[in-house]
């Protein structure tokens, strides 16, 4: 849960420790939000939008000139050393910082379609040239601009020669995330059920096969996830991402009003401002003092309005609520367990939002049906005097503790590696945090049943010549429909009539041992959770030892290399399986070398960011055992060492070491993970990549390839002079088809990496024939 400002809630704290006693027992009897909310209400006045204000100052989001010329000069110090992504940011940076009409904003508009060019981005590079021209570029300085847009149109005149060549689109309309056909909701297989015991929930009617499609389902509404402020070369997700639809860019169209809400569209822009920003913008800062948690509260209640939030006041049977039918009615009727949550929380919940709907009854121009008027310090019953405003508050409140037990990150694997390096790093990071109507009925399991996906962006399609702007006679432009965030949930494995479709709320079996799982599950979501790899004997769950041959814990014995298994005691230590040795090893000196593991293999990455691959191996080789611990081949970090020095020697151009390396961090996920695990196919798909550049020495056989790469933004690892001979394509053709239906399973037909492996196949069959 993200919370507020520490500042803040150390404010509320002392706030609540100070409290009256009598109000204290009050407020700790109230299990009502309406009258949670009413108090709180009454409790707040000018000092909390005071302490707001200073809080809100570490957080500015004001146009800046001074510090836009600064993110400029970070983007040409970039530029220069050839790392021209980070530029692109950079310069973007200053675009939102710098205020419109002013130098700044043209300099950076130049500068960043210099940066975009060189990333063979030519279509955003063309709508930067004409932004920078349209707002008095310096008359002296315009020839480069001009020089750079004539570069572009006859890049872009080449593509639509080639990719057109058929009479086709250069660029289709991308397809549902769905497939098949399936629109937002429940396929016909799935109905939802309530009960007692679970709630609401989803049954399987008929027999689901795997990989088929259960739901559809958009966020209500969600927030971006912002990065830590301050820092001059590393760029948050509020910065690389829309704040609509969570698609990356590298040339956002910024916000007129504050520096931080960016989109990848102008399409994207309107419909956030339509929704919820033109409420928000004027905020500032305060909402990202307040959290990612009360900001998401807030904006759900903001898009929800009045009547929505009237209307689903009113009485309904949740056996009777359609998850469908009304998507608001649906978040609001979603559990809020306020009887769970300790007092504290809930006043400085209470508080959080009582204050922010004070500020927004001060200044903020809302809908004229919302009716709120600003409250006098010296009026009477605040909440009651005011019905509007407590309404609006209480949803805004029910939704902030809802989201304690129902918020869902959304992930997005992430391009961490240098711009420079061959190989592709990628690093699964939350985006934000969302709220969604039909997937908050899945119930949780350890080993779920299901599979989820994220996609981000928007629809592109393409308009016929003659609507084309600004970008050349006779070429197409690219218009952008907001589309927005989807969540398409399927089937992990096959799933029987009548058997529950559960997801995994973050603990997972593979992941956890069950003590920390069900400790976590009941301190966030309140339920002591009994699935069925929680229901299995302690003595047949994980750290067991040895079970069919698998060591189960991952570690050896540093005496005799036979597997260590795990006391059932308290403390947890850990024993060598085998009778004839015996040795023992405490938890505490185990838990201290797999840190120093993690720590070497945070300064290798670190190293290999640098460019710096040969420092990186050598102190990979020198962890091969550390202080005593053995890792086996089936724990996660010997994965993940392999892993690290399979990278290592990629960016050395060794692919043949690389493979080997990188096969036994496919061995280890795989025994961590499962053989049908998401987990397992991002690896696959990596080894994929790297026997194909041993296979292939030509730059013209890779180039539909590395064309494939591109439309999905990743890099791909291609080496045009391999230094081994031809004939090695065997490997990449026998991991190829493991990694695709592993790929079709989680993600479906449509998913990029199965055209890039397919593309890579189609290469290698044709190269073979010859």
């Amino acid at each position: 849960m993200d919370l507020p400002d520490p500042q803040w809630q150390q404010y509320v704290a002392l706030k609540w420790n100070d409290l009256n006693p009598e109000l204290k027992e009050k407020f700790t009897s109230l299990l009502e939000i309406d009258d949670v909310f009413k108090f709180a209400l009454n409790l707040t006045n000018q000092n909390e939008l005071d302490f707001l204000q200073s809080v809100s100052i570490g957080h500015l989001v004001e146009k800046d000139p001074e510090e836009a010329a600064k993110s400029r000069e970070r983007g040409n110090s970039s530029f220069k050393a050839k790392h021209y992504k980070a530029a692109a940011l950079h310069y973007s940076q200053g675009i939102c910082l710098a205020p419109q009409s002013s130098e700044q904003l043209c300099l950076c508009y130049a500068n960043r379609s210099a940066a975009l060019y060189h990333l063979q981005s030519y279509q955003e590079c063309l709508g930067d040239i004409n932004k920078a021209l349209d707002s008095d570029y310096p008359t002296h300085l315009s020839h480069k601009l001009l020089d750079r847009r004539s570069l572009c149109l006859n890049h872009l005149a080449g593509r639509e020669n080639k990719s057109g060549a058929d009479g086709s689109p250069a660029s289709k309309k991308n397809e549902s995330a769905a497939g098949g056909g399936l629109g937002f909701g429940t396929c016909v297989k799935v109905s939802a059920e309530h009960s007692a015991e679970k709630g609401r929930h989803l049954l399987a009617g008929e027999y689901v096969a795997a990989g088929e499609v259960i739901l559809v389902d958009r966020p209500y509404s969600c927030v971006l996830i912002p990065g830590k402020r301050g820092g001059q070369g590393v760029f948050g997700m509020e910065q690389r991402c829309c704040h609509w639809c969570l698609a990356e860019t590298l040339s956002p169209v910024q916000c007129e009003g504050c520096s931080y809400s960016r989109y990848c569209s102008a399409a994207c822009q309107r419909a956030a401002w339509e929704e919820h920003h033109r409420w928000e913008c004027p905020l500032g800062a305060d909402l990202i003092a307040m959290g990612v948690v009360a900001h998401l509260a807030l904006r759900v209640t903001l898009k929800a309005g009045l009547a929505n939030i009237q209307e689903a006041r009113r009485p309904i049977e949740q056996k009777n609520l359609n998850p469908n039918s009304d998507s608001y009615r649906s978040v609001f009727h979603l559990l809020h367990h306020i009887t769970q949550h300790s007092a504290a929380l809930r006043f400085l919940c209470a508080v959080t939002i009582a204050t922010l709907c004070r500020k927004l009854s001060q200044g903020v121009s809302l809908p004229e049906s919302w009716r709120i008027r600003e409250l006098s310090s010296s009026e009477e019953g605040g909440a009651e005097g005011n019905s509007e405003l407590w309404e609006v508050g209480s949803a805004a409140l029910r939704h902030m503790l809802q989201l304690r037990c129902n918020a869902q990150a959304i992930t997005s694997l992430l391009d961490t590696g240098a711009e420079t390096s061959l190989v592709q790093s990628t690093q699964e990071v939350r985006v934000a945090t969302a709220i969604f109507p039909t997937l908050s009925l899945l119930n949780h399991s350890c080993n779920p049943n299901t599979s989820l996906v994220f996609s981000t962006g928007t629809t592109a399609d393409l308009c016929g010549p003659d609507e084309s702007a600004d970008i050349g006679e006779g070429l197409p432009e690219v218009k952008r429909e907001a589309r927005g965030v989807t969540v398409t949930v399927r089937a992990a494995r096959p799933i029987k009539p009548q058997q529950e479709i559960l997801h995994c709320y973050g603990p997972h079996s593979s992941r956890m041992v069950t003590q920390e799982r069900q400790s976590l599950l009941q301190e966030q979501y309140y339920f002591l959770c009994q699935c069925e790899a929680c229901s299995l004997q302690e003595g047949q769950q994980q750290w067991s030892g040895t079970r069919g041959g698998r060591n189960e814990s991952g570690l050896l014995c540093y005496k005799c290399k036979g597997a260590l298994k795990k006391n059932c005691d308290n403390r947890g230590d850990f024993t060598c399986s085998l009778p004839t040795c015996g040795h023992c090893m405490r938890s505490a000196e185990v838990s201290n070398d797999l840190q120093e593991v993690r720590d070497v293999l945070e300064k290798a990455v670190e190293l290999m960011e640098r460019e710096m691959p040969e420092k990186a191996l050598q102190l990979l080789k020198r962890t091969k055992s550390a202080s005593g611990l053995m890792l086996g081949e089936t724990h996660p970090l010997q994965g993940e060492l392999a892993d690290a020095t399979a990278r290592a020697y990629a960016s050395m151009g060794d692919w043949k070491n690389a493979a080997a390396h990188l096969e036994q961090s496919v061995a280890a996920t795989g025994s961590q993970f499962g053989e049908d695990s998401i987990e397992l196919g991002r690896q696959l798909f990596k080894l994929a990549q790297l026997h194909f550049n041993r296979s292939v020495d030509s730059t013209t056989d890779v180039e539909r390839v590395t064309e494939a790469a591109a439309r999905r933004s990743k890099r791909l690892i291609v080496c045009c002079s391999s230094p081994y001979p031809s004939g090695t394509r065997g490997p990449a053709l026998s991991v190829i088809p493991k990694a695709r239906r592993i790929f079709y399973l989680h993600c479906g037909p449509q998913c990029p990496e199965l055209q890039e492996l397919k593309a890579m196949e189609e290469c290698l069959q044709a190269y073979t024939c010859r």
